[in-house]
């Protein structure tokens, strides 16, 4: 056993947990009419509720006593001290430097970092400015008016999820598209709905070696070219997020026009760096700003409020609670509106890829399950989908309901029905429905005797199934800025109770160097004893139907 799990607190969490799973959420609420404004809380303009969550003052106590065993809010200062936290890669992680509006000094290594991050957003914002303002025109004298991002990993997912979020704040005139996924029809269906003359491509890769981002920009350019008749509006026509500078003028990008970011930006929490320059474009740099502003508010707070009232700590705590001590294995992610349609999958990556570790710093393999599979989808749809499962499966699953109060798009009374439905599915999840109160209905509706008994049983819901609440009164560049930074402060608090490194993704590594070893024998016959037998066969298949 690791040292974690054979803790006092930890072995103390345990026995609660084996106790406490004979508590249903309705009889706690029964008991306490306390209890929801208890387990709420108000910080950056969200108001999160966890009041039904599996919890009680007592979960709570032992969590806090296991964070301050584990070292959690000292881990958090080492993380906003510019200390070198990502340990495999000897990186400090300063996310939350790219975003510190109060321009408090923050240090790498003796040298304050802000002056840096200033002038990379001075340089986007010139930039942004002159697009919009006409400038900064293509090749041909036309106004960009469409801005495609190339990218992938957290160069993709954290700028399209806030374009799509942020669509009601978008600039007048100004589109935005992305292209993430090797696959040619990512790249042609994109580029098959655009003007060249029109069109600005924003190529984001640090090394400027990105295999499939690389591949992708290179069909662009050719596009571009074939259709502008002229080497030189690559120019005009594409713009790189990057450091490496040889590469990016090999391209035939102008070197001014690059936007570097610095090797304690991780990929997925990039998306405040210039990685964040389409969602510039897209809704002007004072958007941005306000995007920076939200999650600088959620920064403050975890950085600076007490253990007790700390949203991020305990809401990270929980998380733990649920997947190490009452077996959930999943987080389900539930925005309620389209315009967050992509937060699961984001944080699908922010999660998976921060705290999906079986080692922890001292490259001990763990005993205790670390980050839970997240997943989900927006509602109203998955409600005719998969909640069957959340309401009446037989695995634990804690959900995540989100929502803005306020439309930016009224259409009659929608908006109250999308948030009745929010609400309904929270309630029901946590209530359920029991065999006499199923029964009770069905006799009411006149429902024949032995019909109530063969169906009776389908139709109940067992409930006391977990969940919390988060609304802000509009999807703001502000509350997504907030929103976003709450979840990324929950996955470290839990990376940091169980010990592993949540800033490095090795494990994307030995995926991306067998491609390599493999691309020289696609659409041919490999020696055979080259690759294992399974492998050798799909090659053949490949082979066979090679273009």
């Amino acid at each position: 056993m690791s040292a974690l799990t054979q803790s006092s607190c930890w072995q103390a969490l345990e026995r609660h947990a084996t106790d406490f799973r004979r508590q249903h959420l309705r009889d706690l609420f029964a008991a306490d009419p306390e209890r929801a404004a208890r387990y709420s809380a108000q910080v950056a303009g969200l108001w999160v509720d966890y009041s039904k969550q599996r919890i009680s003052d007592e979960t709570l106590e032992l969590l806090m006593a296991l964070a301050a065993q584990q070292g959690v809010l000292a881990r958090r200062d080492a993380m906003f001290a510019g200390e070198k936290i990502n340990t495999t890669e000897r990186r400090a992680v300063l996310h939350v430097a790219l975003r510190n509006r109060s321009n408090r000094p923050i240090e790498v290594d003796g040298l304050d970092v802000m002056p840096g991050v200033n002038a990379v957003l001075a340089q986007m914002r010139s930039f942004t400015d002159a697009v919009h303002q006409g400038r900064w025109l293509g090749f041909t004298g036309e106004r960009i008016t469409d801005v495609v991002n190339i990218g992938i990993g957290g160069s993709d997912l954290g700028p399209r999820m806030i374009c799509d979020a942020l669509a009601s704040h978008a600039v007048a005139g100004m589109r935005a598209h992305f292209v993430s996924n090797v696959a040619p029809s990512d790249v042609a269906t994109v580029l098959a709905g655009l003007e060249p003359q029109r069109t600005l491509f924003v190529v984001a890769s640090k090394t400027f070696t990105t295999q499939e981002t690389l591949a992708n920009a290179q069909a662009a350019r050719r596009w571009l070219v074939d259709h502008l008749g002229d080497e030189a509006a690559v120019a005009q026509h594409f713009v790189a997020v990057s450091t490496n500078a040889e590469a990016v003028a090999k391209f035939g990008i102008d070197t001014r026009q690059m936007f570097p970011f610095w090797d304690w930006v991780g990929g997925r929490y990039s998306l405040w760096s210039s990685i964040g320059l389409p969602i510039a474009l897209y809704i002007g740099m004072d958007g941005f700003e306000r995007l920076l502003e939200g999650a600088h508010a959620l920064d403050e707070h975890f950085r600076t409020a007490p253990a007790e009232e700390n949203l991020p700590l305990r809401l990270g705590l929980i998380d733990v609670w649920n997947s190490n001590f009452l077996g959930a294995e999943t987080l389900a992610i539930l925005p309620y509106g389209t315009r967050l349609h992509r937060l699961p999958a984001y944080l699908q990556q922010a999660s998976m890829e921060s705290n999906g570790k079986s080692v922890d710093w001292h490259g001990q393999r763990v005993d205790y399950a670390t980050g839970p599979v997240v997943w989900g989808g927006a509602g109203t749809n998955g409600q005719h989908a998969f909640y069957q499962l959340l309401h009446q499966g037989t695995r634990l699953i804690p959900s995540e309901f989100i929502a803005a109060v306020r439309t930016h798009s009224p259409v009659g009374t929608q908006q109250a029905m999308l948030l009745s439905n929010l609400l309904a599915q929270t309630r029901a999840l946590m209530l359920g429905r029991d065999l006499n109160a199923v029964t009770r209905e069905m006799q009411a509706a006149g429902v024949s005797a032995q019909d109530i008994a063969e169906i009776a049983p389908h139709r109940v819901f067992l409930g006391n199934q977990p969940s919390t609440t988060i609304l802000f009164p509009q999807m703001t560049p502000e509350a997504v800025g907030a929103l976003v930074a709450l979840y990324e402060h929950r996955i470290f608090v839990a990376g940091a109770l169980w010990q592993i490194d949540s800033f490095d993704q090795w494990g994307v590594e030995l995926g991306k160097q067998m491609a390599n070893e493999l691309l020289p024998s696609v659409g041919y016959r490999p020696p055979a004893g080259q690759f294992d037998a399974s492998t050798e066969s799909l090659l053949q298949v490949i082979h066979q139907h090679w273009m």
